[in-house]
């Protein structure tokens, strides 16, 4: 699995686990009762409903991580490796051209490129971590 992919899945599945409500028991069926008519079953939601902030917010509370700006805080958040060889195998899946050296530039990168992947992806990330 790609460190982008592990990072999605942390954020986006974090959404599922909280919106999936609990099973509803299905009433006794009476002997007399005539044939149930099938129904359709609910569409689920759509993936542009995950609020990427949102669950990161919530998955950072009580913890001491600038996960806003820092991708190294977002990716220990995440509980993905923040080292320095994920960073530069995170920087050639999203195209990165610079020196893969671990610099203030290539983080910085790396955090804007991850969110605006997040977004096309289906999830919705405040215009300020994207920019």
């Amino acid at each position: 699995m790609s460190i982008f992919s592990s990072i999605k899945n942390a954020i986006f599945g974090h959404k599922a686990k909280a919106a999936t409500p609990p099973a509803a028991a299905a009433p006794p069926a009476a002997s007399t009762a005539p044939a149930a008519i099938p129904v359709a079953p609910a569409e689920p939601a759509a993936i542009s409903e995950v609020d990427v902030e949102a669950n990161l917010t919530a998955m950072g509370a009580g913890k001491d991580l600038n996960w806003k700006t820092s991708i190294v805080d977002l990716m220990k958040l995440l509980g993905i490796d923040s080292s320095l060889a994920n960073r530069k195998e995170l920087a050639t899946e999203l195209g990165y051209t610079g020196d893969l050296d671990g610099s203030a530039e290539m983080n910085i990168w790396l955090h804007k490129a991850t969110m605006r992947q997040l977004a096309a992806n289906g999830g919705k990330v405040p215009a300020a971590m994207v920019d």
